[in-house]
C-alpha cells in the first residue's frame, strides 16, 4: 500500500468520523464507528463491503478511492439489499 493510499484511508476515516460522530444514533440505535487500524485487517474479507457514498462527479472524478470500495448512492440505500447479503458488514465513507 502506497503512502498516498494510507493518507487517503486516514483522511476518509477522519472525515467519516467527523461527519457521523454527532449523528451516530439512528432510530435509537448506536452506529458503530471504525478506525483505519480496525479497517485495514478486514479489507478484502468476503463479508465486508466498503462503500463510498460520495455523489456523482465527486465519485467518478476522484483519484482517491479506497481499493475495493464500491459506489453506493446514498439516495438509494433501500436498493442496497439487492447488492449485499444481509450479513455483510457495510463500511461507509466519503472523502
Amino acid at each position: 500500500m502506497t503512502t498516498t493510499h494510507k493518507k487517503l484511508i486516514c483522511l476518509a476515516l477522519v472525515a467519516t468520523f467527523l461527519i457521523l460522530a454527532p449523528t451516530s444514533m439512528v432510530f435509537g440505535k448506536k452506529i458503530p464507528l471504525i478506525t483505519k487500524e480496525e479497517l485495514k485487517p478486514i479489507m478484502g474479507d468476503a463479508d465486508v463491503a466498503i462503500i463510498d457514498v460520495r455523489k456523482g462527479r465527486d465519485w467518478t472524478s476522484s483519484e482517491f478511492k479506497i481499493k475495493g470500495a464500491v459506489h453506493g448512492d446514498p439516495k438509494k440505500v433501500a436498493d442496497w439489499n439487492k447488492q449485499f447479503n444481509k450479513d455483510t458488514k457495510l463500511v461507509l465513507y466519503c472523502a
